[in-house]
């Protein structure tokens, strides 16, 4: 698997990487295991999770495999601070608290639950409007002084909020080398700004569901697949915000594309942000180490610059 630098930065990562968002919660040890084992095989090295995910099981479970399936120094370790707090009042909506006492409390718990010093890359979650920037940069920079944080990274910003932030952070010295947010051929929203602004400021993005939760598998084109995310009501919002006729067009695109090139649609999906301009890797999850060890193969997969280009009209 190809390795890419993080922006301009020295970190180096796989360009697919291996999301942990359901392990102890829809995929179990035993999967988590499976699953780490074939993303290694392939060459893979970011691994992602969570603070938040899964009230912290997915870090617990990662813990119990690093230094048995990979060992640490493999491992390209990327966690995201959290998780957001009950709001003070039942009125008002929760926030991701990104003040510097609720991000350092949370890379503590993260580094107590994966056994680990350091972790490689850190994210601070979202923007958070009631908490200086300053203060936020403060927390990152007590983070790497101490060894705990490599290099750091924001996730779910805006174009401007990702300028405001890195513009800071170069002043102060601290190292915000990545943007994470969702992208793909249904959610193209990062290019109007997030993109431009990432390039501009030397950071790398980290695409996240870069098949919409789903629905560039095509296996919603007729109906919602019982045990699907789409069957699920927490998270039905997701896919039903794709079930559009712009959705079905780009379904209908990427499934003639795929049939074109002898593959899957979500191997197309997949290809296309994975080589988009400014993306420096996708993450991608499954719920077995089988369906993880095909996404791995499909990896060869590269699309011709008619068939992108095509993509990237219908999906305009």
């Amino acid at each position: 698997m190809e390795q890419r630098y993080v922006g301009r930065s020295g970190l180096q990562v796989s360009s697919l990487g291996l999301g942990t968002l359901t392990w102890g919660q829809e995929t179990d040890e035993h999967d988590a295991r499976d699953q780490l084992k074939v993303f290694v095989s392939a060459g893979g090295t970011l691994v992602d999770t969570g603070d938040a995910y899964g009230d912290g099981r997915a870090e617990a479970v990662l813990s119990e495999l690093i230094g048995d399936v990979a060992d640490r120094d493999d491992l390209v370790l990327s966690v995201t601070a959290g998780p957001s707090p009950a709001p003070p009042h039942p009125e008002l909506r929760p926030r991701h608290d990104t003040s510097a006492r609720a991000l350092l409390r949370s890379l503590e718990r993260s580094l107590r639950r994966l056994g680990t010093d350091h972790v490689d890359l850190w994210w601070v979650p979202a923007w958070d409007a009631a908490v200086p920037v300053a203060e936020v940069l403060r927390a990152l920079e007590v983070a790497v002084t101490s060894g705990r944080v490599r290099y750091a990274g924001v996730a779910e910003h805006t174009g401007w909020q990702l300028a405001t932030v890195a513009g800071e952070a170069a002043r102060a010295g601290v190292p915000v080398v990545a943007a994470a947010a969702e992208y793909s051929l249904l959610h193209r929203l990062p290019e109007a700004e997030l993109v431009p602004a990432a390039v501009h400021h030397g950071l790398g993005l980290v695409a996240r569901s870069p098949l919409a939760h789903g629905v560039l598998t095509a296996k919603y084109r007729s109906s919602v697949p019982p045990g699907s995310r789409g069957a699920d009501p927490e998270r039905a919002v997701h896919v039903d915000r794709h079930l559009t006729a712009h959705g079905r067009r780009v379904v209908q695109g990427v499934r003639t594309a795929a049939e074109g090139l002898d593959a899957e649609p979500w191997e197309v999906a997949l290809a296309w942000v994975r080589d988009a301009p400014g993306v420096t890797s996708t993450l991608v999850g499954s719920r077995t180490g089988e369906q993880l060890d095909a996404v791995m193969a499909a990896d060869a997969l590269a699309l011709p610059p008619e068939i992108r280009a095509a993509l990237n009209d219908v999906a305009q």
